[in-house]
């Protein structure tokens, strides 16, 4: 009986498992099915967040439309060596200029051409005004701006910068719809923005992209640079086109592509809202242009540098020299002060620097806390104005011989190469190519006054100052050179 109750439950066993087995591909599936199922449903509500997205570009774009002009501009120039143009020099201008304006004029010399060029601007005010870059009609005998309505206008130039590459124009229209001038310095990197303009004469052309850094400099573009950089195409004709962020506000005015080939690769540069509101502002209020001056002659800190100084880290900014009888120096500022705030914000180089200091309106008190001698000192300065004067930044580098020829600087001297006759010190008078003056920052005409902080007066002294340093470790020069004082380290 037992027997056959074993018998029974085996032969089940089996018929189950043969159940299954026959069964088994089939609920695999199922399950693998309902998964997927799972999730698809789950990519579907997901892509609402994508369509989202896409809305967002859509009604951005819709609400800039209007706001957004075609430039074109006309040019009478004489034929010629294509020299004449005085086409600005950099990497970031190769080929653009002929992209932008077409054919460059080579015909014989004295016959007139006509060179045609196109941009964009952004509407700013309902009356007209319409905000741009300087280099789309700088030089400009007639300008043109279309509407996006194909209504067209002729515009003059209400002013001009040309430090910051940007330019106010004013058509006689009224009921416009002006652009919304977003806070810039309110921005992140990695945030989704838009460039609209005319590439190529395309108008009202829309391209996506990213904010993909803040505060480029040192792209030789324009001498005050502050540059947001994008991956959103831009192309010639976007120059003074709006870069937007997705709340529809302009946070930059496109202003160049770094190109090898003249067309897109990537990198674009818009100048930020913030500069161009500020000279904007100045301009339609019928003003000219006002900058604060500091009265210093300032440079970046190397690590070597900073090391010499006591002073960790590199953030920061090394005064080199001080205009006598300007802002810093009646508010007591010193050569080998390291600038490390600037009106409570911090200074991480000098191009950040010298850009607040531009925007500070003159007759401002700020605050200005320097690192000196191991500790930390806070002075208020009141601004003064640039006028036609400039802050001097020179660079230094660092790296057996030492690679130049030095002279003991004799009245003479100093009265040959401009020094005072008063001045003391060593005077480079050549230097070896490759050598370690060179990799350090020195020229002919360089008169080196101090080493290590201690003054010198004549060759020996020089010679002797130097042997008391390992210059494997570096040493800190102090040198002259153009009425202004700078650092460098010279290294093996």
């Amino acid at each position: 009986m037992k027997a056959g109750r074993t018998f029974v439950l085996a032969l089940g066993a089996l018929a189950l498992v043969g159940l299954l087995a026959w069964s088994w591909p089939s609920m695999v599936s199922r399950v693998a099915y309902a998964i997927e199922t799972g999730q698809a449903a789950a990519a579907r509500e997901e892509l609402a967040h994508v369509r989202d997205l896409s809305l967002a570009f859509q009604q951005v774009t819709r609400a800039l439309i209007p706001s957004v002009v075609s430039v074109r501009s006309t040019k009478k120039l004489e034929g010629g060596p294509r020299s004449r143009l005085n086409l600005p020099p950099g990497p970031f201008w190769d080929d653009f200029l002929e992209r932008f304006f077409g054919e460059l004029p080579q015909g014989p010399r004295g016959e007139q051409f006509v060179q045609r060029g196109i941009g964009t601007g952004v509407i700013v005010s309902k009356d007209g005004y319409i905000l741009t870059n300087n280099h789309v009609v700088e030089g400009a005998d007639s300008i043109t701006v279309s509407l996006s309505d194909k209504r067209t206008f002729s515009a003059r130039i209400v002013g001009h910068d040309d430090k910051t590459d940007l330019a106010v124009l004013k058509i006689d229209a009224s009921d416009l719809l002006p652009a919304e001038l977003g806070d810039s310095d309110q921005i992140n990197v990695g945030e989704w923005v838009l460039a609209m303009g005319n590439p190529f004469g395309l108008s009202h052309t829309v391209t996506a992209g990213i904010i993909s850094a803040k505060g480029r400099a040192n792209v030789g573009i324009a001498e005050y640079e502050d540059f947001i950089q994008t991956d959103a195409a831009i192309n010639p004709g976007n120059s003074g086109g709006p870069l937007i962020n997705l709340e529809g506000k302009v946070i930059g005015i496109n202003t160049a592509i770094a190109t090898r080939t003249g067309g897109y690769q990537g990198i674009g540069f818009a100048i930020p809202s913030n500069m161009a509101r500020q000279i904007m502002d100045t301009i339609i209020r019928g003003g000219r242009i006002v900058r604060g001056w500091l009265g210093v002659a300032i440079q970046n800190l190397t690590p070597d540098l900073a090391q010499s100084f006591g002073y960790e880290g590199t953030e920061g900014v090394l005064i080199g020299d001080v205009t006598k009888d300007g802002p810093a120096d009646r508010a007591g500022l010193q050569p080998e002060d390291i600038i490390v705030r600037f009106n409570g914000k911090p200074v991480s180089d000098m191009n950040q620097l010298r850009n607040a200091v531009a925007a500070t309106p003159p007759g401002t008190k700020v605050t200005v806390d320097v690192f000196r001698a191991g500790q930390q000192r806070t002075f208020t300065v009141e601004i003064g104005e640039l006028e036609s004067r400039a802050e001097v930044a020179r660079g230094g580098g660092t790296q057996e011989d030492l690679g130049m020829t030095v002279q003991t600087l004799t009245p003479e001297l100093a009265r040959q190469f401009n020094f005072d006759e008063s001045e003391k010190g060593v005077l480079v008078t050549a230097v070896e190519p490759g050598g370690m003056a060179e990799r350090a920052g020195l020229v002919p005409r360089d008169l080196i006054v101090a080493v290590g902080g201690k003054p010198v007066t004549s060759v020996p002294e020089f010679r002797a100052a130097l042997a008391r340093h390992d210059l494997s470790q570096g040493v800190r020069l102090r040198v002259k050179s153009e009425n202004m004082q700078r650092f460098v380290i010279l290294k093996k």
